[in-house]
Formats: structure tokens, sequence, C-alpha cells
């Protein structure tokens, strides 16, 4: 049994959804990006901390520990994170400073969150994957429900604009950041569950149930399963893709 996972993921993997479907379970925690270092205060202020300028860092570290734990259990008894890597650093430091001496990340978080199961979820197109991050940073369009509501928006409605050197640039970065996933877990001695973006979209039921077993929690029954996210893909996805392989072929 586990006592907490962390989701170690990339932007448009899916992780929205993912976390979606295990804290619908009502007994696999609450997961969130809880150290996205622009959502910490924003975080703080939700969970009724004291003001940061009122705290020393140490104070504000360890309290700001302890609300994201019980935030991330959402009264289940194990802890969820979602942790992209570009993160990964900054949350290591700020366990360091808790609990110095620690031989490694791995210590780190254990000592932190006790055992954790570690995920990797990861997409194997990563031109599909860069497309999508391109046109929801164009779009301000984030996720939507099955039904087509909003469900994150970040900036007000502007066409997407096809540019070739943006998407080249992001397929190099999420390229980058998946093979740093894979060197951290190599260095920590780490081998983690292996998620893929295509099985978690294709059959999110299937792959629900196989997370679950793998934390050692029940599984929710596979009719009960019914995923809050959509994708988001279109024709504009696939005209964009399309486009980029002529181009890139030339």
């Amino acid at each position: 049994m586990f006592d907490a996972y962390i989701i170690c993921g990339t932007p448009r993997t899916g992780s929205t959804l993912l976390c979606d479907l295990l804290t619908s379970t009502r007994r696999a925690g609450a997961p969130h990006s809880f150290y996205r270092r622009q959502d910490i205060l924003e975080w703080a202020e939700d969970w009724g901390l004291p003001a940061r300028g009122t705290m020393s860092e140490s104070d504000f570290n360890v309290a700001y520990l302890s609300a994201a734990i019980a935030a991330g259990k959402g009264g289940t008894g194990i802890f969820g994170l979602r942790l992209m890597r570009e993160n990964l650093d900054e949350l290591s430091a700020i366990l360091d400073r808790i609990h110095p001496g620690l031989p490694s990340d791995g210590a780190r978080f254990e000592k932190a969150f006790g055992r954790v199961l570690y995920m990797h979820l990861s997409r194997q197109d990563k031109l599909a994957q860069a497309v999508s991050l391109v046109k929801a940073e164009q779009t301000g369009l984030w996720h939507v429900a099955p039904d087509g509501t909003e469900i994150e928006r970040v900036g007000p409605p502007q066409e997407p604009r096809y540019d070739f050197g943006r998407i080249k640039d992001e397929v190099g970065q999420l390229e980058a950041y998946d093979t740093a996933w894979n060197a951290w877990f190599t260095q920590q001695g780490i081998a983690p569950l292996r998620i893929g973006y295509e099985r978690l979209a294709g059959n999110p039921a299937a792959a629900l149930i196989s997370i679950c077993e793998a934390l050692g929690v029940q599984p929710p029954n596979v009719d009960d399963v019914r995923p809050g996210v959509a994708r988001l893909s279109d024709a504009t996805s696939l005209d964009w893709m399309r486009r980029y392989r002529l181009d890139a072929a030339v």
C-alpha cells in the first residue's frame, strides 16, 4: 500500500483528465499541481495560511507542505500530487530545507510523503502534444467538459495561428522534459508506473482501474467511470500537424 503518488508529467499529456478521474473515485486522493510556482500563493490563501510576509520562509514551507498534503488527500488515506518536470528541482529544494541532510530527491519525497508510487505520464506523439500546447496558449482555452462547457480558460478567446517555429520549439522542449524525467528516474533508482496519453485518452476507465490496482486502492466499476474532461483536438489541430510535416520536410 502506498501513502502517496506523484504524477510526473509534461503539459498536454492528459494530466487534468487523470487527476479528475482519480479524485472522482473518492478513494485515491485529490491530486493537483500544488507546487506549481505561479500558484503557490493562491493555494496558500485558499487554505487560510497566514500571509506570506508574516512568516519566515521555513515556517511558511512547513505550513504549506502540511496544507498541501491535507488537500492532496482529499479526505482519503493517500496523497496525490501532479508535478511537471520544470517544478521538480524547486520542490526538492524546498523539501531539502524542511528535511536537511537526506541523500537524494527520492529520500526527501519519502520523508515528506511516505511510500510514493511514481507515475510517468507521457505522450508518444510529441507533435500532437506541441500543437495542443501552442493552440491552448493562443486561444486561452485549456480544458473543456464532454458537453463542450469550458472548464479552464486563462485568456480571452482568440483565433489560433499556425506557427511552425513555435511548434518546433515546443516539440524540442517536450522531448527534453521526457528525457529529463527518465534520467531522473534512473538516477533515483525509481521504476515508475508508465502511463501513455494515448491509452488514457482512448480508454480512461481501463487506465484508471489499472492505476487504482497499482496503488492498492479498490478500483471503481467500469460503468461508474465518467471522464470529466474532453479532448480539444479538432480539424485545426490536424491541419497544423499536416502543415508542420510539410514545412519540416523542406
